[in-house]
């Protein structure tokens, strides 16, 4: 069995009890690395699909230890700087480095501009766009003491081409996108590298019935623009582990001269 592309380094990564997040994970830990994986395992008030809970959390441990790699675990609020900060100190005192961080946690509540709330829009910036910042404030000096690293924050098509009936969404995304253009310009000092990913809709719990209800409501107010909703690859969404590999290109050594770039696993929707 060959070197695994990410072998001996360590991974923090936010939003990891299931979907998107654990995917990454187990894709990391598969091809080498030991990580952290945090979760807040607990609802928002606008969020109207089921919050991932414990035992979500604790598969994904799970499934990194099948393995043979370390894990980490925390339920903590990326919203909350001074325990995200606490978590990932604990959690490299045990893993002894960090070399990537992927932050990927967050939600999206669909509406029709009129019905968004400022619960939503509150819920959506804190989370989607302090909570990213957080998690790289959090993990960006462990990635200096180590000497460099990848940090790859996770946007969304919504954070390349706007997306309608996702006011907060789109408005979080593009600034994911441009705050891993301005990360990536000051940690290049470092040699860390910075970049965003963006997928198209992704089937993941956050995929549910509730929120592709809430979505068709918002379309039947417009139903012209749902058509910017569609992907030019004849697909509906795609998977988690497809996200997951774009994640460990920008991880691994062999996109060691990229940063400040976008890549877009989304099946064609940015240019549709």
């Amino acid at each position: 069995m060959g070197v695994g592309r990410v072998e001996g380094k360590a991974a923090l990564i936010t939003g990891a009890a299931r979907g998107q997040g654990r995917a990454h994970a187990a894709k990391l830990a598969e091809e080498g690395a030991d990580v952290v994986v945090v979760d807040v395992c607990a609802p928002l008030p606008s969020v109207s699909y089921a919050a991932a809970t414990t035992e979500d959390l604790a598969e994904t441990v799970r499934l990194v230890e099948k393995f043979g790699r370390r894990a980490v675990s925390a339920r903590v609020d990326v919203r909350d700087l001074a325990a995200l900060r606490t978590t990932v100190d604990a959690a490299v005192g045990t893993l002894g480095r960090l070399d990537i961080i992927v932050a990927n946690a967050g939600i999206c509540v669909p509406r029709a501009w009129e019905r968004v709330t400022e619960q939503i829009f509150e819920d959506t910036m804190s989370t989607n766009v302090t909570g990213v910042w957080n998690t790289v404030m959090a993990g960006a000096p462990h990635l200096i003491r180590a000497g460099g690293g990848s940090i790859i924050l996770i946007s969304s098509v919504a954070g390349i081409k706007a997306q309608p009936f996702m006011v907060p969404y789109t408005t979080s995304k593009f600034a994911v996108r441009g705050m891993a253009k301005a990360f990536a310009a000051e940690l290049s000092a470092h040699g860390i590298r910075v970049n965003s990913v963006h997928p198209t809709g992704v089937n993941t719990p956050l995929a549910s019935e509730e929120m592709q209800a809430e979505l068709a409501a918002a379309i039947a107010t417009n139903p012209r623009l749902g058509n910017m909703l569609l992907n030019m690859l004849p697909v509906r969404g795609t998977d988690p582990e497809d996200v997951a590999n774009s994640v460990l290109f920008l991880a691994s050594d062999e996109s060691r001269f990229v940063t400040a770039h976008e890549l877009a696993p989304d099946a064609g929707n940015s240019e549709f």
